[in-house]
């Protein structure tokens, strides 16, 4: 972490609003300046710089751009093959504490394109479906004909297109939400009530909670330089997502800077709105055997009658803790799930 990014947070001009200390209204200024005086004078990013870059990485070349991807074998040669898949905002970190659990398998992590560590995006179209192809030539490139995907938020409709795309290739899925897309193509008529009713209660959410959404997907430029600009902006937006979105405290303050400084060093914020801007095309259904993991605290759980309108759900997992890193914050239960798709596909 270079000194002209400390010297921007030493000289950051702090903003009030009538609400800083509401936590209702995004991050409270009191959390925030404590988080920044620690990124600014005690935090140190290079003993976790070493720790990402001793992770097994290598690059592909797949759908005519470069992957960076974590590689994780197996001893077995003959292993299955999993696949995670991150959201946002976060990355590859999200399945750190996962990777130690699954020693049984031969592990891949594409950094997808446009988020930190990934290789620099540089031209527009980087749509989900174009990710999912990109993802599927690598593993073509790896050797990799079958494999069981298994991811959240975005990764989640990234692992779907990927089983649509590729059905004799993807074994079983493993998902912690599906698709929400879907639901702007649901009719509520056709669903069984709850599953209509469950439509009312995302709609809500959307509502209340998705205005990020709704910037990242249509000014992508005006936010970039906002947050691209400013580190104290950048750990506002990320960290209120992170800790909100999570079940209690499963972020340490290094953790939270963590993940943050991942895409200051990386300048990924606004190519990381990519998936958000560029359209989306997906299948009316997947038929591809699917466990769909439920944790308490994620934004808006799906019941299994709304997952099984769309998807071919085999196993549909409760979990008593966890929200929406749940491959952070449950790495044993999230482990656990993601063995279970592996017998799934056979």
């Amino acid at each position: 972490m270079n000194d002209e990014m400390r010297d921007r947070l030493r000289q950051t001009r702090r903003v009030t609003t009538p609400w800083s200390d509401d936590g209702t209204r995004g991050i409270t200024g009191t959390h925030l300046d404590k988080l920044l005086e620690r990124w600014a004078n005690g935090y140190d990013w290079g003993v976790h710089e070493r720790r990402i870059d001793g992770l097994p990485w290598v690059t592909v070349r797949a759908g005519g751009t470069e992957l960076r991807l974590i590689h994780q074998r197996s001893a077995d040669p003959g292993a299955p093959v999993v696949v995670l898949l991150h959201g946002w905002p976060d990355s590859v970190l999200r399945f750190e504490r996962v990777l130690p659990l699954l020693t049984d398998v031969h592990v891949v992590v594409p950094a997808l394109p446009g988020f930190p560590f990934a290789a620099p995006l540089t031209a527009p179209g980087m749509s989900v479906n174009r990710i999912a192809g990109i993802v599927a030539d690598a593993l073509d490139e790896l050797g990799y004909p079958r494999y069981t995907v298994s991811g959240g938020d975005v990764g989640a409709t990234v692992a779907e297109l990927l089983a649509a795309e590729h059905p004799d290739r993807v074994a079983a899925l493993h998902l912690t939400n599906i698709a929400p897309q879907h639901a702007f193509a649901a009719d509520p008529a056709k669903l069984a009530p709850d599953a209509a009713a469950y439509l009312g209660r995302a709609a809500q959410w959307f509502r209340t909670e998705g205005g990020y959404i709704a910037e990242q997907s249509t000014r992508p430029n005006t936010l970039a330089v906002a947050l691209g600009d400013s580190p104290a902006g950048l750990a506002a937006w990320i960290i209120e997502k992170l800790e909100s979105w999570s079940d209690g405290p499963a972020f340490t303050p290094d953790e939270l800077l963590t993940w943050v400084t991942a895409y200051w060093v990386t300048g990924t914020i606004g190519t990381s709105f990519a998936t958000y801007a560029e359209p989306v095309t997906l299948p009316d259904r997947i038929e591809t055997p699917t466990v769909l993991s439920v944790f308490p605290r994620d934004l808006k759980p799906e019941p299994r009658s709304y997952a099984e309108a769309f998807l071919n759900i085999r196993e549909y997992v409760e979990h008593e803790a966890g929200g929406h890193f749940a491959a952070w914050e449950q790495p044993e239960a999230y482990a656990d799930d993601v063995h279970r798709a592996v017998k799934l596909g056979g």
